[in-house]
């Protein structure tokens, strides 16, 4: 965890310095996304807050969910991290969102990806997209992989 704090912490200090925010949307990380986030003290001034949306029923809680909002995309898929950073975006009115969708593991999900795949997403002012594929089938393991590689991806998106 202190490896996503210090990445959280470099993240939190851009956001701050551009006076810009950050919300998550997140699934087969279970929360590590959001947790490293707010772990960095002031985080209340650049994090907006964040979601964990595990199952179907995850997403029917949501107020307004309307089924077509998913756009036909299954999890653990480019579309569906994309569409999970720009609902975080948009429903906590945050400058970016941060999206993650996969497999932890220690097996492979109903749709046949394996343990270790992810889809990381971002957007905001500027989108982009990350497959991860760890190839291992450790449930921890993994989940601190797809909090790592969607911190890494939004630094990069940052400076860009």
């Amino acid at each position: 965890m202190d490896e996503l704090v210090a990445l959280a912490e470099r993240i939190g200090a851009r956001l701050k310095a551009r006076g810009e925010t950050v919300a998550v949307a997140e699934s087969a990380a279970g929360g590590l996304i959001t947790a490293a986030l707010l772990a960095v003290p002031g985080a209340s001034a650049w994090c907006m807050g964040g979601i964990v949306i595990y199952t179907l029923q995850g997403w029917e809680a949501l107020r307004g969910f309307d089924k077509a909002l998913l756009g036909g995309h299954r999890s653990a898929t480019e579309g569906n991290a994309l569409v999970r950073a720009r609902l975080a975006r948009e429903r906590f009115a945050a400058t970016w969102g941060i999206g993650e969708t996969g497999a932890a593991g220690p097996t492979g999900n109903r749709y046949g990806d394996p343990a270790g795949h992810a889809w990381v997403a971002v957007a905001g002012p500027a989108e982009a997209s990350l497959r991860v594929m760890t190839g291992k089938s450790e449930r921890l393991r993994n989940m601190h992989a797809f909090a790592a590689a969607a911190f890494e991806l939004f630094a990069q998106t940052l400076l860009d």
